[in-house]
This record gives C-alpha cells, structure tokens and sequence, in this order.
C-alpha cells in the first residue's frame, strides 16, 4: 500500500473524434492507482477538450470533459494528449498551439498517446526531441516536423520532460511507467493486474511482433516461410539457407520479402528469435543459454546483443524485471 502524498493533477487533452482508449486506457490506470493508495487518492484526473464545447465524439459515443482549454486554469502536473484518426486537424488547431506552448513548460511532464504527437509537432514542442507514435503514422511525423527526432518503433519514449508512447494499448504503459516513476514498482504492478495487462513492456520494445508481421504477406511462399521460420527457429536460417527452401535467389528472396514485409530476412528472422526467447524469459526458469540455443542464437552474446537492439535491455535483466 501507498502513504499519503499529495495528489498530483493529470490532464488527458482530448481532442476531436479521439480514440477513445487512448483516453480511456491512461484515465483507468491513474485511477486504479488512486483505488490501491492507502492515504487517499494520489491522481487528480481530468479530460480537457481543445474546443470550446466540452462534449466529444469518440467514435461510436459522446464524452463529457471536465473542462476545456478556454476555461482551465489550474495547475497541471502532467499532462497528455490523446490521439485522433483526426490527426490532420493538428495544423489547424491555432489556440490549441499556443495553449500548449504556454502550458508545456509548466508542467513537470507532458507528452502524447499515439497521433497526439501531430499536435506537439505542430505546437514546436518536439523540435530537437525524441519522440514516438503508432507505427503506421511514424514516417509521416517525421516528414512533418523534421526538426523532431522521430523513433519509429517503440512503445514509449522519454526525452526529458517529453514522454509520448505509440498507439491504442501503449497509452496502458506509458501510464505505468508514470505511475512506477512515482509511487514504485509494487503500485504499478498492482495497476497492471487489476487491467490485465502486461506489466511492462520496455519502452525500447518493438510494437510489431514477429507473429503480426507473419499475416501482413500477401505472396504465398513469403507467407509460408515466415511461418515455418517461427516453428523452425533453432535451425539454420540463413539467407541462403531461406532461398534455397523457398526455390529462389538470394537477391530476389529479398526483393520480394522486403517488398511484402517492409523488412529483410535477416531482421523477420531476428525479430522471430528475440520474441520466442522472451517467451520462454517471461514464462520459464530455462538457462539463459538453454534458451539461447533453442531460439536459435549462435550464443549467448549474440542473444544479449540482439536484445539489446530490439528492446533496449539484456536478457538477464529482462528476466529479472519482467518474468511472470
């Protein structure tokens, strides 16, 4: 249980046609923190809308906020922008602008759940920062504001005061990971099971999987290998060895694969290895190079640099922070 402290003030923005679990998914787990906290709640938590209406539509129901920005004055310890189909109307959003221009550099942490970063583009508050989105709109964010430093496959990134995570669901974790930032560990840890969810997922961790890379195929053979390279992982998977199974060459298995996949073999292949691998991390006591060999990596090493890059952590810590 938590002792009393004093509540720290949570603005979600919201605007138009938000998707509704962005806001939905940070709201729950800040007040799930609030219902486990032994002194009394430790989140004040409010929806402000961007226009001067404060009911909104998000998709198929209508939403009330607290508030809107033409008529919210108090303080705000953090605060987050939630994410719209919408996102367009981010260039347009003129008071908006200038609302979170004003308002950013007083908070003590701010930031964007999935297309609300279109909006701290356009405000100027992602010039010369890290940041993220949904994997789909990434390049688009960085063509936009070329002055940001986009990083097109992660759940979450911090840069200082700036923490903006990718799409739907990692609106759940970035929250977390605020939560954990304040109270610990065993609070969010709490919040996660009481959503059901996975406590945590890194922020350095991919947000395409190897399993839905597999369905994005359309070409048969590209289709079929990706699958029996995920039931094949510890053998050799070669670029050479793939194109002979497949009855093509070197150069035209990565042409097409590269062309259906948006990836090489090589990086499918690790990508494959490095989510068995947490797998087996997550759910079992299996040796590290045990589970190096049967996920197909030549060595342990080889494992921890892969980890490294695809999630920011080794494998050892992986286990120990996250296992089951």
């Amino acid at each position: 249980m938590v002792a009393k402290t004093a509540r720290k003030s949570v603005a979600i923005i919201v605007p138009p046609k938000a998707q509704s679990l962005d806001v939905s998914g940070p709201l729950d787990a800040f007040l799930e923190a609030n219902r486990h906290a032994s002194g009394g709640p430790l989140y004040e938590v409010r929806l402000v809308a961007i226009g001067t209406g404060r009911t909104i539509k998000l998709g198929g129901m209508s939403l009330v906020a607290d508030s809107s920005i033409f008529d919210d004055g108090r303080s705000i310890d953090t605060m987050l922008v939630a994410g719209t189909p919408d996102y367009a109307i981010a260039h347009d959003s003129t008071d908006f602008h200038a609302w979170l221009r004003r308002r950013a550099p007083k908070t003590r942490r701010y930031g964007s759940v999935c297309t609300g970063a279109f909006f701290l583009g356009a405000s100027g508050l992602l010039d010369g920062m890290s940041a993220t989105t949904h994997w789909q709109h990434a390049a688009e964010l960085a063509e936009r504001f070329p002055a940001a430093k986009v990083v097109p496959d992660q759940i979450y990134v911090q840069d200082g005061a700036l923490y903006t995570s990718a799409g739907v669901t990692a609106g759940i974790d970035l929250a977390l990971k605020l939560i954990e930032d304040d109270h610990g560990r065993d609070l969010a840890l709490t919040v996660a099971r009481r959503l059901v969810v996975f406590l945590k997922r890194p922020g350095g961790q991919s947000q395409f999987s190897a399993h839905l890379a597999a369905q994005m195929a359309d070409e048969g053979k590209i289709r079929s290998l990706q699958h029996w390279i995920l039931d094949h992982l510890s053998l050799d998977l070669s670029l050479v060895s793939l194109a002979s199974r497949v009855a093509m060459s070197v150069r035209n298995l990565t042409r097409v694969f590269q062309d259906e996949t948006g990836t090489t073999p090589a990086d499918f292949v690790e990508m494959a290895r490095v989510d068995a691998a947490r797998r087996l991390l997550e759910e079992s006591e299996t040796p590290l190079q045990r589970v190096a060999s049967r996920c197909g990596f030549g060595s342990l090493d080889t494992m921890r640099r892969a980890f490294l890059r695809r999630i920011g952590t080794g494998p050892s810590d992986y286990r120990e922070r996250f296992r089951r």
